[in-house]
């Protein structure tokens, strides 16, 4: 069976760029304006295509190295293409940050946006090699997503997701046993509540700071939240149903983030909060 577009780009997590200006590329200024001083190093964590490292590079003339960690080949393939003006000022690196790698160098800034809900529950293993790797008086600017979530731990694109697989016959009682047999951890439950990832930031760090905002995303149509879907999230949810299924699946996505749309003038509307944390000796 011939893979649809779709699917295709879930699997290799292609058309970031058109999806990220959906929700995340709001984030990018937001988070480069907490930084002070003249850094010299600054590692991105989950650098995806590359976007936070162009724009720190140009933005920072006092960068002499920005260095990005991400686990897609194909998101490092992009970010090398878009990044090659800055030479030797960027490096990428290929890295799982459930284990993250050994860098000789010590960074200024350390940044992770729309990246820590993947690493749950082991986000002590990261926080610490983060801690580990800061300057003295260095920076960890990091941004998180807090959905509320129902008795099953259930929201924001958990949501979305119970609405396309009710319209695919999952009967919505069903949807949570569906999760949990098919090793899906709910993504309201990957985010944690700004309450208990403080607690577990401060064993690492001291919060300097700590605001929030509302993450409104809207579309112009049915295929754009399709496409959203699957360059942000990828196959995560769309192993709950057969192979033959998934063109289905994302379709049927795209579909109830439009109705969404249609209804409220929205697809979700979540709270980020936007960390400043300094390491603990």
């Amino acid at each position: 069976m011939t893979a649809s577009a779709t699917e295709i780009q879930a699997r290799t997590l292609a058309g970031y760029a058109t999806a990220s200006a959906l929700r995340q590329a709001r984030d990018r200024d937001w988070v480069l304006d907490k930084i002070t001083g003249e850094p010299e190093v600054l590692f991105d964590l989950g650098s995806g295509i590359g976007q936070l490292l162009d724009e720190s590079l140009t933005r920072l003339p006092s960068l002499r190295l920005a260095v990005g960690l991400e686990r897609s080949e194909h998101r490092i393939a992009e970010a090398g293409e878009r990044l090659a003006a800055h030479g030797d000022r960027v490096r990428l690196v290929r890295a799982d940050l459930t284990d993250p790698p050994e860098l000789a160098e010590r960074a200024d800034v350390i940044t992770m946006t729309s990246v820590l809900h993947w690493l749950h529950p082991d986000e002590d293993r990261i926080f610490r090699w983060i801690r580990d790797r800061l300057t003295p008086g260095g920076a960890f600017l990091l941004t998180s997503y807090h959905p509320a979530r129902d008795e099953h731990g259930l929201g924001g694109e958990d949501e979305i997701v119970r609405e396309a697989l009710t319209e695919l016959g999952v009967a919505p009682a069903a949807v949570p046993g569906l999760f949990a047999s098919g090793g899906v951890t709910p993504i309201a439950v990957r985010t944690r509540t700004p309450g208990d990832l403080g607690t577990l930031l401060e064993r690492f760090f001291r919060i300097e700071s700590s605001v929030q905002r509302a993450a409104v995303v809207t579309v112009e149509e049915e295929r754009q939240y399709e496409h959203f879907h699957a360059a942000t999230f990828g196959d995560y949810y769309a192993g709950l149903l057969e192979p033959e299924r998934r063109a289905e699946f994302f379709a049927a996505v795209g579909a109830s983030g439009w109705r969404r749309q249609r209804e409220l003038g929205r697809v979700s509307d979540m709270p980020v909060r936007l960390w400043r944390l300094t390491p603990r000796g």
